[in-house]
């Protein structure tokens, strides 16, 4: 994490530390002030035509699950059709599933083409006049590719189907523009991009968002209450119920403009170079498997190390400082289509350089050396 991130989170509960959207005393206007600030930043950092289309949740994941159980349980019936990718994260697979079981729909999914992405043939097949919902990742945390959201959106506006879009992988890593993409609902969190956890952001068109009941009930996202009613608040606070999390978005904020001071075309051009010079020195390996496509790209490698466990692969190359992921990244129907039970996996950021790929390379070289010791 950044300094100027740690140091606005600081500051924040050094400074200006109160609830928002509460008190006219000078804190809260204050820690308010600074919490609509990020709105209005994230809104212009995602190309949002408005900051009421922001809600701020705990993460991608809240975000997802709100749009489920608002939109979802409100236009999804028996029979209805939900589609999504065979690469999607669970927590953009299992609050569609979850509601297609309970609303007796029909839940479908686009599969990969051979070069292991997604596949716009079985798309246009999976996509018809029954599709209420497609939800998709804009980029996949296991294969690294970069799905074509504009197109598959053209596609399901066509049936009036809503595009879900898991931006979690994508945002603070290139420029994402929702309007371009012409996403009804976006999703991300801030930790993906530097900011603390336990923030995210769920973009929607304004006029779904007006037309969605609450997702939670509480202080601070009602109009008037009485005994026996209430009315809610304009957008967003009407998706924001209790004590936000405040200095996460304060962070968020800090975050977005770290990553502008960069520049997202600058940090997308270093991770290109990070993942074709990977790519470069394990074509020279004979034992690594390499799990997505070859271009389009992020800076995510899957990879296995043939005869190898991957969790024995990653234990061994802690302990020689080289920490990565193995698992089955919480994709476990993308697992179980490339006939795999894990993989390892190695990402990189700007903060990364050819050094530490060159540690990861001689890491491997290491393991396997190891292992094919003592067989």
């Amino acid at each position: 994490m950044p300094d100027c991130v740690l140091n606005k989170f600081e500051e924040f509960y050094y400074n200006s530390y109160a609830n928002v959207h509460r008190s006219v005393d000078t804190l809260g206007y204050l820690a308010t002030s600074a919490y609509e600030d990020v709105r209005n930043k994230t809104a212009a950092f995602i190309n949002a035509q408005s900051s009421q289309e922001v809600i701020f949740t705990s993460g991608c994941t809240d975000s997802l699950n709100l749009i489920a159980a608002t939109y979802g349980e409100e236009n999804i019936h028996e029979g209805d059709e939900i589609v999504v990718t065979i690469m999607e994260h669970h927590s953009n697979l299992l609050p569609w599933q979850q509601l297609a079981k309970r609303k007796k729909a029909v839940l479908k999914y686009i599969y990969l083409s051979e070069q292991q992405d997604l596949d716009l043939e079985d798309a246009k097949r999976k996509i018809s006049s029954k599709t209420k919902i497609v939800a998709l990742a804009q980029c996949s945390n296991v294969l690294g590719c970069v799905n074509p959201v504009k197109e598959i959106a053209d596609l399901a506006h066509k049936y009036d189907a809503v595009v879900v879009v898991d931006g979690a992988q994508a945002v603070g890593h290139f420029k994402v523009d929702v309007q371009a993409l012409n996403a009804d609902f976006y999703a991300f969190s801030g930790h993906k991009m530097f900011a603390p956890n336990g923030v995210g952001v769920l973009y929607g068109k304004k006029d779904l968002l007006e037309k969605m009941r609450p997702y939670r009930y509480g202080g601070e996202m009602i109009s008037q209450v009485t005994e026996q009613n209430a009315t809610w608040a304009e957008l967003p606070q009407k998706f924001e119920a209790g004590t936000p999390n405040i200095a996460g978005v304060i962070g968020l904020g800090a975050a977005i403009s770290f990553v502008n001071s960069v520049g997202l075309a600058e940090i997308y051009k270093h991770e290109q170079g990070l993942v074709n010079y990977l790519l470069s020195k394990f074509a020279n390996l004979d034992y690594i498997t390499i799990y997505g496509p070859k271009d389009n790209h992020t800076g995510v490698i899957a990879f296995n190390v043939a005869d190898l466990h991957p969790h024995d692969v990653a234990t061994f190359l802690d302990q020689q400082g080289v920490e990565v992921r193995a698992g089955h990244h919480c994709a476990q129907p993308l697992m179980n289509y490339l006939g795999v039970e894990s993989t390892i996996r190695a990402s990189f950021s700007i903060y990364n350089n050819e050094h530490d790929i060159d540690q990861l390379i001689q890491a491997i070289k290491t393991t396997k050396e190891f292992f094919d010791g003592i067989k």
